[in-house]
């Protein structure tokens, strides 16, 4: 999933995505590359399980798999957490250390 974020067009299709469902035509307008290059970019995009299409008639509809984004929102959030409790012992260790130095500079 963010190997497929990791390309900035495929970031403006979800970005447009999460406006609504969209055409792959309307996807592709703001875009500088063929509509082929789009489809492949959605090819992505679906394998990664973040959009989902279906064609009817002529026309293939895509919208966003929120389910996806939410997985990947869970997982960030857990190593955010993990993160703030290490930075908290952190900065409670580096404040312990600058309260001995400055009781061993005091004495």
């Amino acid at each position: 999933m963010f190997q497929a974020l990791a390309d900035p067009n495929r970031r403006q299709m979800v970005q447009r995505l999460c406006e609504g469902p969209a055409s792959v035509s309307e996807l592709a307008q703001p875009l500088q590359m063929t509509l082929s290059a789009v489809v492949q970019h959605l090819a992505v995009l679906e394998g990664a399980g973040l959009v989902r299409s279906q064609k009817i008639g002529r026309v293939r509809t895509c919208q966003l798999d929120t389910q996806a984004l939410r997985a990947a929102e869970r997982w960030i959030s857990e190593r955010r957490a993990l993160w703030e409790r290490r930075f908290d012992r952190l900065g409670a260790f580096l404040a312990e250390q600058d309260q001995n130095l400055k009781e061993e500079g005091g004495a």
